[in-house]
This record gives structure tokens, sequence and C-alpha cells, in this order.
């Protein structure tokens, strides 16, 4: 029942393993050194008396407490929002974008979906089309599933377009899910959106979720967050209870973000912008390169004119520089490159890889 994740399979192990990082997308700028408290939290005073971890997400995202439930990590939000449509819909499809990130294609499937695709076109820059998302719904869809930045493109959609694709699915009564991990990476901060960055939080029939893995670079931590209305945020609560819950020093350590929320995002919107000067200049100066960086972001989508995905990253790890695989985004032509760690090692990164492309 529950398919085989490829990426996440291929993935395991090869962050650690290379010499150059430039295939994981989270903003670490230090890697754990074993300690309980990761490295941007770690030396922070804990709060005193806070607020439930619940209310300080319900307050970043602008709604009721009701409408937010704390997981462990976003892939386990993007599961239990899966399970929760599909057992409150008459219909078994779920919708997921193409070109997408492939965990995204396989977990409906593990909880009973039958998954169908719609277009993000390449030719229009990865666009959302709410035309062609309602045409490819029925009265049978329970969800639809797209990224935003999406991945790996990077593109940015707005709320307001956001707003139109939830529209556009009303009338099959067909949920929007919303994956957000990548949400907040923007260059300049929205005082309106979650973390400085865009959210369909609060829009009807729209579920989104998020997590502390990619903008803050606490993946350690394993929380991420589910926001719907409270009927489905219920549903999938009731779901949870068949999963293991989400470790108490975890939730402690969230709370500790928030003490310090303004400082820790305004440091991971400074290392944001540095690496996305580096990865967008590289990119723009490598006239065997097609594909560009999105105004704002750390990763995209690039094709190299003499090399496929599998060639071009099977080169690079042979010179110890990870990227990722564009077949696992259904785009096998090219690779998906992230300027996630530190600015300096990042930059010594891209140096290894043009080396690599200057010998393909």
């Amino acid at each position: 029942m529950f398919e085989p994740m490829p990426y996440l399979e291929w993935i395991e192990g090869r962050p650690e393993g290379a010499d150059h990082d430039l295939g994981s997308s989270d903003l670490r700028t230090d890697r754990p050194d074993g300690s309980v408290a990761p490295p941007p939290l770690s030396g922070l005073a804990d709060p005193t008396d806070p607020p439930s971890l619940s209310a300080s997400i319900a307050a970043e995202y602008g709604v009721d407490e009701s409408s937010v439930l704390v997981t462990a990590g976003a892939t386990h939000a993007n599961f239990l929002a899966a399970a929760a449509a599909l057992s409150l819909a008459d219909g078994r499809e779920v919708l997921v974008e193409d070109p997408g990130y492939d965990p995204l294609v396989h977990t409906p499937a593990g909880v009973g979906g039958t998954v169908a695709r719609f277009e993000r076109p390449a030719r229009s820059g990865y666009p959302l089309l709410p035309g062609e998302i309602a045409s490819a719904a029925s009265d049978g869809t329970a969800l639809a599933t797209v990224t935003n930045r999406h991945n790996p493109s990077g593109r940015l959609t707005s709320r307001t377009e956001l707003a139109s694709v939830a529209d556009a699915l009303a009338d099959e009564n067909t949920r929007l899910l919303v994956d957000e991990v990548y949400g907040p990476y923007t260059a300049e901060d929205d005082a309106d959106g979650a973390f400085g960055g865009v959210t369909a939080a609060g829009l009807p029939n729209t579920v989104v979720t998020g997590s502390f893995t990619k903008f803050h670079g606490l993946g350690d931590l394993q929380i991420g967050w589910l926001i719907a209305d409270e009927p489905f945020v219920e549903r999938a609560r009731q779901v949870f209870m068949h999963l293991p819950s989400v470790a108490g020093p975890s939730r402690a350590l969230a709370r500790r973000f928030f003490a310090h929320r303004d400082e820790l995002v305004a440091d991971s919107r400074s290392h944001l912008r540095r690496n996305h000067e580096l990865l967008s200049s590289f990119v723009e100066e490598r006239s065997d390169l097609d594909g560009g960086i999105a105004a704002g972001c750390t990763f995209g989508y690039v094709e190299h004119e003499r090399a496929d995905g599998d060639e071009l990253a099977e080169a690079a790890w042979d010179a110890g520089v990870l990227v990722v695989p564009g077949r696992f985004f259904d785009l096998p032509s090219g690779v998906r490159i992230s300027a996630g760690r530190g600015t300096e090692e990042v930059a010594a990164g891209l140096d290894a890889l043009d080396d690599v492309l200057d010998g393909l």
C-alpha cells in the first residue's frame, strides 16, 4: 500500500557524504554538533510562561488556534492532509502538480488515493493556472496539491493567485493543499505574510502545511504544522492518533524559537539574500546552463546543453558535489541546484561545480 519514495531513498546520507552540498535546500548555516539545541537556538534563553506552540503558529498565520495542528514536520503534515481529505470526501482522486516534488505524488497513493496530475507549463515559467486545475478536477477529486514556492523551479505564487485556484476548485468541492515550506523564501519581509513570506492560510477550502526545516534551518526539531478549517483539523487530529506524537523537547525548542522570532527570521532572510545572489550570478554567467533562479530564492531548476540530469548529477557527485537529478521532479533533462548552506560553503561548492561543468 505504501509505495517507495525514490527521492527520499536517493537523498538519504548524501548531504553528509558530499564535499559540497548544493542539493539540500534548507537554510542551515552550521551542521548540528550533537547538542540538544540546534545551532540557531543554542544559547538563547527559554521564554517565561510562553503561549502554546499552536497558539504561536496561529498568531503567525493570522488564524484561530483551533485551525492549527502541530505535526512532526511537513512530510507528516502532508500525510495527515491527504488521509484526512480522502476520509472526508466521496471520491478517491488526488491531483498533484506536474512537475512536482516526488513524495507529494506517492504519499496520497499510500493512504488509498488515486493520483492524477495537472500541468504547470514550463514554457510559461511553471505558473499555477486555475482553469487547468479546475478542468482536471471532478466530483471525485478530494484534494489538489501544489507547492509554493514551486519545487523545483522556485516560482512564487501570490496569495491572490492562490485564492483564484481555491475558487476554481470550489465547484467540485475539492480542497486545495498548499505545501508552504518555501513560502517564506522572499528577499523582502512582507509584514502581512507568515514569517515574512506568502501564505494561503485562511483561504476557503484550503489546507496549508509548513515547517521549521527549510527557511529556519531547524530540521532536527521535526516540527511542522497543518492549518485548515476546524472540522478538517479535527479529522486530521483523529488520524494523528494512529501515529507517534510530537516530542516534548522539540515543542519546547520551538517555543524558544518564537521567543526570539524576529531576530531569527531576520538572520534567515539575510542568509537567503546572500546565497540568492551567489547562485543567481553563477547560473547567469554559465552560458551552457538553461534556466534561472527566481527572485529572492536560493534554489532552481537548470538544464545543461550537453548532459541530461542524471549525467550532470553523476559527474558532480564524482567530484564531491551534490545536486539533485530533475527526474525526482518529473524533469529528467536537468537538475535542481540549492544554495542552502553557509555562504562560504556554497561559494566553494559553486567553484567545484564550475569545474565539473567545464569538463562535461
